[in-house]
């Protein structure tokens, strides 16, 4: 049996408890279809790159299935089927990743927004309010008699 890796994202209104149970319905569907999830990720309610059905953001779940080509149609079907479903897509892989994914991870490299605010925020000394006297002409050497 090949080996297939689908995303898709569900719409913004759905409770987390919600999208759990259409990740466990999806489940069903592949487990009645002679198919395996080898693993499953929520990655949780994302900001999309631009609207869908006027939703701005998405929960994403990633599964990871061993079956054959049939149980990926129906899943597909059932996938297209469903209201609460905004996009999947499914792409067959040849070797099951070893290690949560790339979105699972957090990025040691990368600071976190917070932190380069912070670094790039310099400490300036209050504006002083005070009239400039270098440069300034005072009054008394303006004053012609």
């Amino acid at each position: 049996m090949a080996i297939y890796e689908c995303v898709y994202i569900a719409r913004q209104e759905l409770t987390a408890a919600q999208a759990e149970q259409l990740s466990k319905d999806f489940t069903k569907i592949v487990s009645s279809n002679s198919g395996e999830i080898k693993r499953q990720e929520y990655w949780g309610l994302r900001n999309l790159a631009y609207k869908i059905r006027k939703n701005r953001k998405g929960h994403y779940t990633m599964f990871h299935i061993e079956a054959p080509a049939s149980t990926i149609e129906e899943l597909e079907r059932n996938m297209r089927l469903n209201e609460d479903i905004l996009r999947y897509l499914t792409v067959k892989i040849d070797v099951l990743p070893e290690g949560p994914s790339v979105m699972m991870t957090a990025r040691p490299d990368r600071p976190r927004r917070t932190d380069r605010y912070e670094d790039n925020l310099s400490v300036k000394e209050p504006y002083d309010r005070s009239p400039q006297t270098d440069g300034e002409a005072s009054p008394e050497s303006t004053s012609s008699n």
